[in-house]
Order: structure tokens, then C-alpha cells, then sequence
């Protein structure tokens, strides 16, 4: 059996680009993803510390993320 095939941020980001006619930021959707409790995998280019501030999705964003 084959094992079910991830869905990435950029299969994401152009889905919402299709649909909705905007782009979306991968931070905006690892947001949503953080606090829906889904979970998270570990990203190889992480940093220990934020040079930014992390910047919060609108909620519009948020509803069709």
C-alpha cells in the first residue's frame, strides 16, 4: 500500500492563488496550520532566533487558508 502523499505550502499557495486570486505567504500558512493543531514538520533552513517579528495572518486569510 502506498503511503498517502503530502500536500506542501507551494500546492497550497497555488490553490488559493487559483481559487481566490491572491497570494499567500508559507508563514501565514505554517500560522494557521500552528494553531489548528495540525501537525508540523521540522524545516531543514530554520533559525534559532527571528530576525522579524512574526507577522499574523489577516483573518480573511486566516478563513480561506
Amino acid at each position: 500500500m502506498k503511503p498517502k502523499d503530502k500536500v506542501t505550502y507551494i500546492m497550497i499557495q497555488n490553490y488559493i492563488e487559483q481559487k481566490y486570486g491572491f497570494k499567500v505567504h508559507s508563514s501565514y500558512i505554517a500560522e494557521v496550520k500552528r494553531g489548528l493543531g495540525l501537525p508540523m514538520y521540522d524545516a531543514k533552513n530554520a533559525v534559532e532566533k527571528l530576525y522579524q517579528p512574526r507577522k499574523h495572518p489577516t483573518p480573511e486569510k486566516v478563513k480561506t487558508i
